[in-house]
């Protein structure tokens, strides 16, 4: 692949790809109201949001219609894991293009689970209740861009301090102070075979996971008002962590997948988590939170993701991208097998080609 073209004709190249792989009701897991599909159609309505073709609002309203009945109910979810709330994130375009109360009726019950979510003693989410006393950096972006948006649509401002309150724990617990970057999980209470026995800490930097919390965090500011109190502490927590992610670029524009471990032997670079640095990077930029100057390292990802790429025909093949992913050392991550146009990556691929687009 020489040139390099804009990001919406890649956007629009992914997106008509798993249109045809895929009718929206049957986007695996099938059935049931989860991340990966949720991360998946996040970035077509942000496609859709840049080049307004009405066949991609459509489809993400048809999956959402598959998972919801006419009660306003959904069909299946786990109640019990931050990440089948995220896709709920998809029913604010839903309600404001249709005003259909059962999209706001799905967002209420959905807003009671964040309000009642297992907390351990510091006051964290459980990441889920089969990770009873973890936080995991994943549920930032998984719980808290939905109910930032709910907080400041629906004047309860409870939600924002709990996105807030959230955020700057998870920081607080898992920042390594030596490098910048945040370690992948805590376990509040110590017990888990990964967990330091002192610090509860997990041992790596997985990249994915750091991805998500800028990408979150910054969603998060879209609707935190610049007078509340912790506004200016939010936007240090993006500069600070994307200040440091850059230092780890490799020379190919990508991160890896074990973030500070770059050719480490069974090291490898990682696309999701790549694409997920530049969008932040560039959104940051946007908001004024870091300096222009930081746009390179987002043209350098994204040049680097783009030459990733691979064709089969007219479809576009996203790889390189690890699978889902628990907690572990070096080798688990390392070892995680890769998929091509899995959900989570082309999400976080169609993410950051809109970002780009704006700065491009």
């Amino acid at each position: 692949m020489s040139e390099i073209r804009e990001p919406l004709y890649y956007a629009k190249a992914s997106v008509e790809t798993m249109m045809r792989k895929f009718e929206a009701a049957d986007l695996p897991p099938k059935g049931r109201f989860h991340y990966h599909q949720g991360v998946f159609l996040s970035g077509v309505y942000k496609t859709y949001e840049a080049c307004k073709d009405e066949r991609y609002f459509q489809y993400m309203k048809d999956w959402v219609d598959s998972c919801i009945d006419e009660k306003g109910e959904i069909r299946q979810m786990d109640k019990g894991q931050l990440d089948d709330i995220q896709p709920g994130i998809l029913l604010f375009p839903l309600l404001d293009r249709t005003g259909d109360e059962k999209y706001k009726k799905v967002l209420d019950a959905l807003m009671e689970l964040i309000r009642h979510f297992p907390r351990n003693r510091e006051g964290g989410f459980w990441h889920k209740t089969t990770c009873a006393e973890q936080m995991w950096l994943d549920g930032l972006y998984m719980g808290g861009p939905i109910a930032a948006e709910y907080g400041a649509r629906f004047h309860q401002p409870e939600f924002l301090d709990i996105t807030v309150e959230q955020a700057l724990l998870m920081e607080k617990k898992t920042r390594d102070e030596k490098t910048g970057l945040w370690y992948h999980a805590w376990d509040s209470i110590k017990q888990k075979e990964w967990a330091d026995p002192v610090t509860g800490l997990s041992p790596e930097f997985w990249g994915r996971s750091i991805g998500w919390v800028p990408v979150a965090v910054l969603d998060d500011l879209d609707f935190l008002p610049e007078t509340h109190p912790q506004f200016g502490e939010m936007q240090r927590l993006v500069k600070d962590l994307l200040t440091a992610v850059c230092k780890y670029q490799s020379e190919q524009g990508r991160w890896y997948q074990v973030v500070d471990k770059g050719g480490q032997e069974g090291n490898w670079l990682e696309t999701s988590c790549s694409s997920l640095f530049v969008a932040a990077i560039c959104k940051a930029v946007r908001k004024g939170i870091l300096p222009e100057s930081y746009m390179s390292y987002a043209r350098k990802g994204y040049e680097g993701v783009i030459r990733s790429l691979n064709w089969d025909g007219e479809d576009l093949l996203v790889g390189d991208v690890c699978i889902g992913t628990g907690v572990g050392d070096y080798k688990h991550y390392c070892d995680r097998p890769t998929s091509v146009n899995d959900l989570h990556g082309v999400g976080a691929f169609l993410i950051m080609c809109a970002e780009m687009q704006k700065s491009w």
